[in-house]
């Protein structure tokens, strides 16, 4: 490559180069997300933007759910085609690879819920009823939030400047848990979750299981369901330091599959908090049967997190997975932390 005369100094070609990555450098993930989301808002309508913005403070941001029902927010059905590839810009801006092929895979069940129901189910199904939403400016220095929700997605994010102050409640289902006939036959969006959270049951020694077994029957549905807050479960099942160095790490595996559906930075964050309060504290509870095809529960959790799996409906085709922070979900320590200890006018 030919340079100037002015750029021939190895001084000047340094400069060159340090100016070129400053320019090149990504920002942290809340910055990305901001201007994810400043792009999308700003291709909308004033009609469109009315439905997908709140105030931060507005009590809609805590309105979370994942069962077929009316929402508030943009859906991608009412956007245009530009404008939801901006939209998917968002989504993908908070995930991982893997957990937004998962979140995307999962609107596209509704489809297949529409042919195995043939318009006799109770529900409206459509992989176009996903909504949008944005709580305060993302562009300020204020706290904000995003909220992308429809039938079995729920992802909640509380972002202020390059900072990811929260990314729960986090949940993902799936209706049928796997398609079993069709030309996508052997389509199982959390087959992970499932195999590992059985891996590690059926790899227990019976003393272990006596302890890790709470019960030989599931419960119907997730024990925390949509609660604003979620509270540590009881019995707690098996600790940890309980385990085998092999099987802690299947449990250490498991979790991460949790944590990693978001991206690599906020996972990390997670995963720390969990090191930090020592992987000794946490726990492993089971529920149902233990053999593929049996309606099974299970839930991991620590001082500070829980998640928890079911796939007990639909004859043990139909699961529901959340992972929640106890202290907390929609920013909420960290919230009450930062205006604990920052002034702010009345």
């Amino acid at each position: 490559m030919h340079y100037p005369t002015r750029w021939k100094s190895s001084g000047a070609i340094l400069l060159l180069a340090a100016l070129l990555a400053t320019n090149l450098r990504a920002a942290g993930p809340g910055g990305e997300m901001s201007d994810a989301a400043g792009n999308f808002l700003k291709a909308l309508s004033a009609e469109q933007k009315a439905k997908a913005t709140y105030v931060f403070e507005d009590a809609q941001r805590f309105d979370w759910h994942f069962i077929p029902k009316p929402r508030k927010g943009l859906p991608f059905k009412e956007m245009t085609p530009a404008q939801q590839k901006l939209a998917h810009a968002l989504l993908a801006s908070g995930m991982s690879q893997r957990g937004y092929a998962k979140a995307t895979t999962i609107m596209s069940l509704e489809q297949v819920l529409a042919e195995i129901e043939a318009g006799k189910g109770q529900f409206q199904r459509d992989p176009e009823l996903y909504f949008f939403t944005v709580f305060g400016e993302p562009t300020g220095s204020a706290p904000w939030g995003w909220r992308v929700e429809g039938h079995h997605v729920s992802l909640n994010f509380v972002v202020q400047g390059d900072h990811v102050l929260a990314a729960n409640p986090a949940f993902f289902g799936t209706n049928p848990a796997e398609i079993r006939s069709g030309p996508r036959q052997g389509l199982s969006v959390l087959a992970a979750e499932q195999n590992l959270g059985r891996h590690l049951v059926n790899s227990l020694t019976d003393e272990q299981k006596k302890i890790a077994i709470i019960t030989n029957e599931a419960p119907k549905d997730i024990i925390t369901f949509n609660a604003r807050n979620a509270k540590a479960l009881e019995p707690l099942g098996l600790a940890n330091s309980a385990l085998t160095p092999a099987q802690h790490e299947l449990l250490v595996t498991l979790v991460k599959e949790y944590a990693y559906r978001h991206r690599a930075e906020i996972a990390e964050q997670d995963l720390a908090k969990i090191q930090h309060a020592g992987w000794d504290k946490v726990y492993f509870a089971w529920a149902g049967g233990t053999a593929p095809g049996d309606l099974n529960y299970y839930r991991v959790q620590g001082p500070g997190f829980l998640l928890e799996f079911d796939n007990t409906q639909n004859n043990g085709n139909h699961v529901h997975s959340v992972w929640r922070d106890f202290a907390n979900d929609f920013g909420d320590d960290v919230l009450r932390r930062h205006y604990e200890e920052v002034p702010h006018g009345k």
